[in-house]
């Protein structure tokens, strides 16, 4: 099984950006720990801060990936184009945010992108990405 994930804007500064909210690990350490837990599965990882960028990872996974964990971040809230994008694809993404945005700002309560999820996955710290990796493995 392959799996890609893709983070968005600003996720590249994890273990120094508000640790209060993300915890004080990089995704890279975490990204580690994910691929020693499930060995027999390909992740992939992107990271962009271009909405653009972040559309045409999603248009690359049709090339042979099982699933996508995708963290928006804050385009979760302002991008139809990558609503779209999510639709275009036949391979399924499961949204995923570090933090509990039900319990955040009210602009964060509002996901353009869930409707074209197969699963939305919040507040789990970086564990939400464990989550998604098994929702694809069931």
């Amino acid at each position: 099984m392959k799996i890609q994930i893709i983070n968005g804007p600003n996720l590249n500064l994890l273990g120094s950006r508000e640790p209060d909210v993300y915890g004080y690990a990089s995704f890279d350490d975490y990204l580690d720990i994910l691929k020693k837990q499930y060995p027999e599965l390909i992740i992939s990882y992107y990271q962009s801060n271009v909405e653009g960028e972040i559309i045409n990872c999603l248009h690359e996974t049709n090339a042979g990936f099982d699933g996508v964990l995708l963290n928006a971040g804050g385009y979760t809230h302002t991008s139809v184009a990558i609503h779209d994008a999510i639709k275009a694809i036949l391979t399924p993404v499961i949204e995923i945010h570090i933090s509990n945005v039900h319990a955040r700002e009210e602009f964060r309560h509002t996901s353009l992108i869930t409707s074209a999820c197969k699963g939305v996955i919040a507040g789990f710290g970086l564990d939400s990405y464990r989550l998604g990796i098994e929702a694809f493995l069931k």
